[in-house]
């Protein structure tokens, strides 16, 4: 039976679609850390490609194709590949995929050696315009801070709060590949102390007199990230955002950095924080 391809019939209205894709697309995947060791986890994927002005819609379809093909290797060094695979497939001039996941990495508590698996929100997204392709790396990481004003103006004491940092980084061309462990790694070096899925009582002892030992506010752990971002030849340009959900307020504290200026990376939002 031969079925009429009705999405690529022509279209009179002289009217280019920026992006048409599928979003929100679930699919269990395996991610890749920078050693090379793989782990399974689920991604939430949107693939678009452009339209041009003088065809009707683009293949659905093929976007979940492409996924399947794919989903058992998602990482820094396969992105660029399948967005460029969409746009060759769906014979678009622009190409863009992104996958979110929750990715894990083993955490020590510090004083015990007592193991777990803490999770931490991340981004691979690309997009492919003609013959360039431009990828990009996010992380939402939790971090303890604590208020340097609190510590300061208190007989004893100071409040502290869980807080987000949240980075963005567009990969440089031609550059030593940038890996999410990277970005996760500066971005935990920032706050007053790590987060840790499990704490026994020297643990929480350790990581409360460290925060307090390391007083930082917003401002200083987003201008801390940048200040090593800024020095990596691998990022080209970057985002980030610091989050403090305030532990003596009902409002968070908030600072951003982009570089260059006010360029900003673009492709993914900030999930309202």
């Amino acid at each position: 039976m031969t079925l009429d391809d009705v999405q690529s019939r022509p279209d009179l209205r002289g009217i280019a679609i920026d992006e048409a894709g599928v979003s929100g697309l679930r699919y269990p995947v395996v991610v890749r850390d920078r050693r090379g060791i793989a782990q399974s986890t689920v991604g939430t994927f949107a693939v678009s490609v452009s339209v041009p002005e003088t065809v009707k819609g683009t293949h659905m379809s093929r976007f979940v194709e492409i996924v399947h093909e794919h989903a058992q290797d998602i990482g820094a060094a396969t992105m660029a590949s399948l967005v460029d695979e969409v746009r060759t497939r769906l014979d678009a001039s622009r190409a863009h995929v992104s996958v979110s996941a929750t990715y894990f990495r083993e955490r020590l508590a510090p004083a015990t050696g007592a193991r777990a698996l803490l999770g931490c929100d991340v981004v691979w997204s690309a997009t492919c315009d003609g013959d360039e392709s431009r990828v990009e790396l996010g992380v939402d990481v939790p971090v303890t801070s604590l208020c340097p004003c609190s510590k300061e103006i208190s007989d004893y004491g100071a409040h502290n709060q869980r807080g987000h940092v949240i980075v963005r980084a567009r990969q440089a061309a031609a550059a030593e590949r940038l890996w999410v462990e990277d970005l996760i790694d500066v971005a935990e070096s920032v706050g007053s102390a790590p987060v840790y899925p499990l704490l026994k009582r020297p643990d929480e002892r350790y990581v409360t007199m460290q925060a307090y030992d390391n007083p930082v506010f917003v401002e200083d752990m987003a201008r801390d990230v940048a200040q090593e971002l800024r020095k990596d030849s691998r990022v080209e340009s970057f985002q980030v955002r610091v989050v403090n959900d305030e532990s003596i307020h009902d409002h968070a504290a908030f600072a951003s950095i982009s570089w260059p200026a006010q360029a900003g990376v673009g492709l993914v939002r900030w999930d309202g924080r």
